[in-house]
């Protein structure tokens, strides 16, 4: 019996589902194969979406008519808007989810769509012929074909767990490891990594002394990570609390650095620098008394919580120990210690911006099989490998997106041009067009993009032209109302900004640091008729029309630049040099240019070691 798909995704975590739903979703016949249709999305580590620019990534997700938003909002336990306090181009949504629910929510997701399958099997081999894949064999020894296939196997190619001495093959606790794929990618010639990452223990609420914690509670207004209509959180909404270690505890741990394996050479891969473990925190900032802690609720009724900020790779007692010197947690219980786990991935230079890989054809690979950490990422590069998947075997174009208009485009980017030489985590500042790339307007850059692909439905693509509508109806009747000084002279000095010598237009007044349209609209009632006009997603789109009037000036500035730069983004060089000839460029440039094979002109440039004298080089060889 011959089993026969369009796309196949190997592996159901974040980088998986969002594959498999965007690639059926698109219109090809799709299989999904998972170890364990239980843990469908599996929330590996801390039960959270979204964060500092993590946040912004889910929405660019959701814009482009993925499914981890949607399921984020309807599983969260808790919603916060981060980085408040700056600019908007730093506003970042995150949300506390219920573990169980976020998978229960995903399962079905993937159940409603038409032409998704899922088997519950392990790969051990893929079928490859003249260069492409063109199957899979699974350890039930089934054959399934099909014209494309995406890796998103997370942390389980090899995967070995790590708590003191003890080791256990395995990709998580209790599931375990794959083994196959990563040796016969090597026999044809893939180079290969191994990369170290951790995770806290899990600890017991009824344990904890939640008197000696500071508490965190949630945001209960009109943000949530999708674009469409305001998912109302049904679940309870939880806080969260934050409690610090001390130099009790830092001494327990300091004295027993010779039993953790990141000291004591039973580790030897790269690991997270910028989430490191608890070990690691107090040796390189040994002068520190205390570090953070936050603990996280799991779901809305279990008690256990994930101790955000213990990291640790050490014997069960020493954990155990060392977590029994902080007040709050003299009695604490734990259900699991904290582990770390080391596991293969292939660098990503070894794809083109599609994410297919430039070895086998028709193979694409997504998330932490690149050598990437986090949810957020994951989903990303399953959304855009499902999209190109998709796209490969129907003859479609390349979908990809530039460093001016995503997030994603400067994960994928950095990925395929820059490597990683450390787990990749997303931030703020490796986006140069930040102000660009706002948490709130990612429908505006992405949705009719997907719209036209095929994958955002019609009633997304109408609630942003309704959108759009009404942020331009407000701008401009901002732009032509004349607001006398007589009628709001008062309030304006209550509000603590300047009175008016005369009269002038309402968009002068929301200029104004101190002023919102909403304390204007209370001064001025016909703009307050105005804004009663606005459809059920009136907070949002007041919100949008605001930040584009106060920094309109930056955001027309970073426009100009984006646009110098993405003229180099049109010269096109791939198949045009042969870099080894050019004696010009230096011989680190030679050398990276002939790994990377870059596209453009600009992505050369973005090469570590390509200097701006080796990209003249090749301008005055183009003719520039």
């Amino acid at each position: 019996m011959k089993f026969e798909y369009d796309v196949i995704v190997v592996g159901a975590g974040h980088a998986g589902c969002d594959a498999a739903a965007a690639a059926a979703n698109l219109g090809s016949k799709t299989l999904l194969i998972t170890m364990d249709m239980n843990k469908i999305a599996q929330m590996s580590c801390n039960p959270a979406v979204g964060g500092i620019a993590k946040g912004q990534i889910v929405r660019e997700i959701d814009a482009l008519g993925g499914q981890m938003g949607i399921v984020s909002d309807k599983s969260a336990i808790q919603f916060r808007m981060l980085n408040r306090s700056k600019g908007p181009a730093m506003w970042s949504p995150r949300a506390q989810s219920d573990r169980a629910k976020f998978i229960l929510y995903w399962r079905e997701a993937l159940d409603a769509i038409p032409n998704l399958c899922i088997w519950q099997d392990t790969v051990k081999q893929l079928i490859i012929k003249n260069g492409a894949v063109c199957g899979l064999v699974t350890a039930l020894d089934v054959e399934f074909h099909a014209r494309a296939v995406i890796l998103t196997v997370g942390t389980f190619l090899n995967g070995l767990l790590h708590i003191g001495k003890t080791q256990i093959m395995g990709g998580r606790i209790s599931e375990p490891a794959s083994f196959g794929l990563t040796e016969q990618l090597i026999e044809h010639g893939f180079e290969v990594g191994r990369m170290k990452t951790g995770t806290p223990p899990r600890i017991d609420g009824r344990s904890v002394d939640f008197s000696l914690t500071e508490e965190q509670k949630g945001e209960n207004d009109f943000h949530q990570f999708s674009y469409l209509d305001f998912i109302p959180r049904s679940l309870c909404q939880v806080s969260c609390r934050t409690l610090y270690t001390n130099e009790l505890v830092h001494e327990v741990l300091q004295n027993s650095l010779a039993d953790s394996p990141l000291y004591n050479g039973q580790i030897k891969s790269i690991g997270p620098r910028y989430c490191p473990s608890i070990e690691t925190k107090i040796v390189t900032f040994a002068d520190k008394t205390q570090h953070q802690l936050f603990l996280e609720p799991e779901g809305e009724h279990t008690q256990e919580y994930y101790l955000n900020g213990f990291s640790s790779s050490l014997p069960f007692t020493i954990q155990l120990e060392a977590l029994r010197k902080i007040p709050a947690l003299r009695e604490v219980r734990l259900y699991r210690p904290g582990y770390a786990i080391e596991y293969d991935f292939f660098p990503p230079t070894q794809l083109n911006p599609t994410l297919e890989t430039k070895r086998i054809q028709h193979l694409f690979f997504a998330g932490q099989i690149n050598g990437t950490t986090g949810y957020e990422e994951a989903g990303a590069q399953g959304l855009m490998a499902g999209i190109n998947a998709h796209n490969k075997v129907h003859g479609g174009n390349a979908f990809v997106l530039g460093r001016n208009e995503a997030y994603i485009g400067v994960l994928i980017d950095d990925l395929v041009t820059k490597g990683v030489d450390e787990p990749y985590r997303m931030f703020t500042s490796r986006a140069e067009y930040r102000i660009l790339l706002r948490q709130d307007d990612a429908d505006m850059r992405l949705t009719e993009k997907s719209y036209h692909l095929g994958l955002a439905d019609s009633r997304r693509y109408e609630l942003l032209q309704q959108k759009e509508s009404e942020i331009k109806r407000i701008i401009s009747f901002a732009e032509n109302y004349s607001v006398k000084a007589a009628t709001v002279n008062s309030a304006l000095e209550s509000l603590g900004t300047a009175p008016l010598r005369h009269s002038v237009k309402l968009i002068d007044l929301i200029l104004r640091p101190q002023l919102t349209i909403k304390n204007i609209a209370e001064l001025v009632p016909t703009f307050q008729e105005q804004l009663d006009r606005l459809p059920n997603r009136k907070e949002e789109i007041i919100e949008a029309a605001e930040i584009l009037i106060k920094y309109e000036g930056y955001i027309a500035r970073e426009k100009i630049i984006a646009a110098k730069i993405n003229r180099l983004e049109n010269i096109r060089i791939q198949g045009r040099f042969d870099y080894d000839a050019i004696q010009s460029l230096s011989t680190e440039a030679r050398q990276k240019l002939v790994k990377i094979n870059p596209e453009t002109i600009a992505q050369a440039s973005r090469i570590p070691g390509v200097s701006p004298n080796d990209i003249n080089v090749l301008l005055v060889l183009l003719g520039r």
